[in-house]
């Protein structure tokens, strides 16, 4: 697996609605504890929609394992031009500022928001672009946005492509907030 493709839930799809929120770096380490065996198998890219939430803490999550995996190259491809620009300020500085350490950035479409096809036109290019995803996906948790990208990962598998969806659970999450609740107790 050379590209993977990242994604999940939005930071409102979890309630979650600023970057202090306790939640955050626990999603982040289970983003961390999925990409750390697949850099060890040679992942060389991860792609990420862009979307504030999942999306950009996968990719903080690889930007700072680019320390010990080099190797690793991190690209943001959004579906139009000035995603951020209905943003608060806090959000728009973050995003600018992963912007900036990324290997790369581009957008699907040159203009602003004109409709659904963009989103569409980006889910089909990630999908193809990449070898696998790894998607914040929970059944219990609700649909939501990362439906889309589950749908667009089993079609792929379904055409007989050896796509893996690799996904990380609330659960996941969770068990992962208690274990650092338990060593901060030891």
């Amino acid at each position: 697996m050379v590209n993977l493709l990242a994604t999940g839930y939005r930071a409102h799809e979890l309630n979650i609605f600023n970057q202090k929120h306790e939640a955050i770096p626990y999603i982040k380490a289970a983003a961390t504890s999925r990409l750390v065996p697949l850099l060890e198998d040679g992942l060389e890219w991860l792609l990420s929609p862009g979307g504030y939430g999942f999306d950009l803490w996968a990719v903080e999550a690889a930007l700072e394992l680019k320390r010990d995996y080099p190797q690793l190259k991190v690209s943001i491809l959004t579906a139009y031009a000035n995603v951020d620009e209905k943003w608060k300020d806090d959000r728009k500085l973050y995003y600018e500022e992963l912007l900036r350490q990324v290997d790369h950035h581009a957008s699907v479409s040159k203009q602003s928001y004109e409709g659904v096809w963009q989103l569409t036109a980006r889910d089909s290019l990630l999908v193809r672009k990449s070898d696998a995803m790894l998607l914040f996906y929970d059944e219990e948790m609700g649909e939501g946005s990362p439906r889309y990208f589950k749908e667009r990962a089993l079609k792929r598998q379904e055409t007989g492509d050896d796509y893996p969806l690799l996904t990380i659970s609330a659960e996941t999450v969770q068990s992962i907030a208690d274990d650092a609740r338990s060593a901060a107790f030891e």
